[in-house]
């Protein structure tokens, strides 16, 4: 009985220790200079961080939506607007005039380097 409270006491404190050191955070910053956080490593921050609130719902909105007639008469002004600019001139765009050159005689591309055997 003696014998299985002992490996029980062992096993408390091996399994605290190894607990232990799963958080070393607050165990480093009780650490000398010379033994804890390297020499460049920014200090901690005063407040800790704030988690965003992910499950907070948005307040009601003030204005209330588009009723169906509203959104026809909308839709109707962005057709006619898109209407109007498709029936505008286009400004003339410049393009560049390519020549193109006459060929030289029958030689096409392959045959041009050909000779024919007399």
């Amino acid at each position: 009985m003696v014998r299985v409270f002992e490996r029980t006491l062992w096993a408390v404190f091996g399994l605290a220790a190894v607990l232990s050191a799963c958080s070393p955070a607050p165990i480093l910053d009780r650490l000398p200079s010379g033994m804890g956080l390297p020499a460049g490593a920014p200090a901690r921050p005063e407040t800790p961080y704030e988690y965003p609130a992910v499950h907070d719902m948005p307040p009601d909105r003030a204005a209330a939506p588009m009723t169906e007639e509203e959104q026809v008469r909308m839709e109707k002004d962005l057709a006619n607007v898109r209407d109007n600019q498709e029936g505008r001139e286009q400004p003339d765009k410049k393009t560049p005039k390519t020549v193109k050159k006459p060929a030289k005689g029958n030689d096409t591309g392959q045959t041009s380097g050909a000779k024919a055997n007399p």
